[in-house]
């Protein structure tokens, strides 16, 4: 029960997220953020909150190569993101596959999709959803992608789509940009 949504212009990297946590029958607004700065990096989580825990307080990892810095995030930040996730017991084994979680990252005005199975997916359309209210909020992202609105103000309108339209998202919402 999450929206977390991403906007780069290439140069700055916006991410949003709401504050909704649910044990699948009862949903409650938290006060703790799915959206938060570690390092360099932007990041907004869905999945677990003991994931987003994990990646907020433990994940070690430097500052990314800027010759590739998809080489860097695909080799590097997905094996610091492993071990952390391995040493603070979150990750899991399914079927031989080693899982995560899925979160959004934001580095150098790129902005990273973290798939389950620890694949790095970079979009071309300059923005992405993940969580329960991801199609709702696309919809917002992709309505309102050659607007001039703000990415600050496009990343609160696919949110509050995303309130309105389905039954995890709740408000109040926090919204970083990059440096």
């Amino acid at each position: 029960m999450t929206c977390i949504v991403g906007i780069t212009d290439g140069r700055t990297v916006t991410i949003g997220g709401d504050s909704a946590g649910s044990d699948g029958w009862h949903v409650a607004v938290r006060s703790d953020s799915k959206v938060f700065q570690v390092g360099p990096y932007l990041m907004g989580f869905t999945t677990s909150y003991r994931m987003g825990q994990l990646l907020r307080y433990s994940l070690d990892v430097g500052e990314p190569d800027t010759w590739d810095v998809d080489r860097f995030m695909v080799t590097t930040f997905i094996e610091a993101v492993r071990e952390c996730l391995s040493t603070g017991g979150y990750a899991r084994t399914e079927n031989g596959q080693e899982q995560g979680g899925q979160f959004l990252v934001g580095i150098h005005g790129r902005l990273y999709v973290v798939g389950e199975d620890y694949q790095i997916g970079h979009t071309i359309s300059g923005y992405a959803a993940v969580g329960s209210g991801y199609l709702v909020a696309l919809g917002s992202l992709h309505s309102t992608s050659k607007t001039p609105i703000s990415s600050r103000r496009r990343a609160e309108m696919a949110l509050q789509a995303a309130t309105d339209l389905t039954e995890g998202v709740r408000p109040p919402f926090t919204v970083l940009q990059s440096e």
